[in-house]
């Protein structure tokens, strides 16, 4: 059984920043890519951005320059540094990661934490 839990989420200012954390934990052989998601009050779950186990990155438009990924595969977690947040940036972040379980055949299913809310206001 593989599990991810997410922490970090929290009320926060507008212009202010935060540090969401993700940790797999459970059986299995290798992490490949790792991700947030988020999802806003009637809208459907979009990318944040991902980031593969050799450290390559991809973001969304609208937070790039301001959200950077990162991973500690020694520690099977991944970080996402929120920075000058704004009120649209609310929403129920979650972690995504695809996980090889099977390592003879390299079979792998996706995994998702239970989502950390993040909400800007003033």
């Amino acid at each position: 059984q593989v599990h991810l839990v997410e922490s970090g989420g929290s009320l926060v200012q507008p212009g202010g920043s935060l540090r969401l954390s993700c940790v797999a934990s459970g059986s299995f052989f290798h992490i490949n890519v790792m991700g947030w998601y988020r999802q806003a009050p009637g809208k459907q779950r979009e990318l944040v951005a991902t980031i593969s186990s050799r450290g390559n990155t991809n973001y969304a438009d609208s937070v790039k320059g301001r959200f950077t990924i990162s991973r500690d595969n020694a520690k099977n977690t991944v970080y996402l540094q929120m920075n000058s947040l704004e009120p649209v940036d609310t929403a129920v972040y979650y972690c995504h990661a695809n996980i090889v379980i099977v390592p003879v055949t390299g079979e792998a299913y996706d995994y998702w934490g239970q989502g950390t809310q993040v909400t800007v206001s003033s």
